[in-house]
């Protein structure tokens, strides 16, 4: 696979390994972690919540019990000819927000 452009939609097969690369932090301070098993924790303010994530129709999808559920499509953030994090846009109002990997995991 070629190094991924700023930008560039994330394919369905790479997104695994896109949202389980490291630790994300996002613009508020909060940081999440997906793992591969579909399990995510989310943490804000010191307090984690636990949901999981999916592929549904080639989307991202994420479900924070007891019944919230959103979809997006992601792109890559790269600076410096690397992947830096992902952009997340909503499948249903188009709104974003971007996720910059803290570490990645080796």
């Amino acid at each position: 696979m070629n190094a991924p452009q700023d930008g560039e939609p994330v394919g369905a097969e790479q997104v695994g390994a896109a949202l389980t690369a490291g630790e994300f932090v996002y613009t508020d301070g909060a940081t999440q972690t997906f793992n591969p098993d579909g399990t995510t924790t989310y943490v804000e303010g010191g307090r984690p919540t636990h949901g999981e994530w999916y592929l549904d129709d080639g989307h991202f999808c994420s479900f924070w019990p007891p019944a919230y559920r959103a979809c997006y499509d992601l792109t890559w953030l790269v600076e410096d000819g690397h992947p830096a994090g992902l952009t997340f846009t909503s499948v249903v109002d188009r709104s974003t927000f971007t996720g910059r990997y803290r570490a990645p995991r080796v």
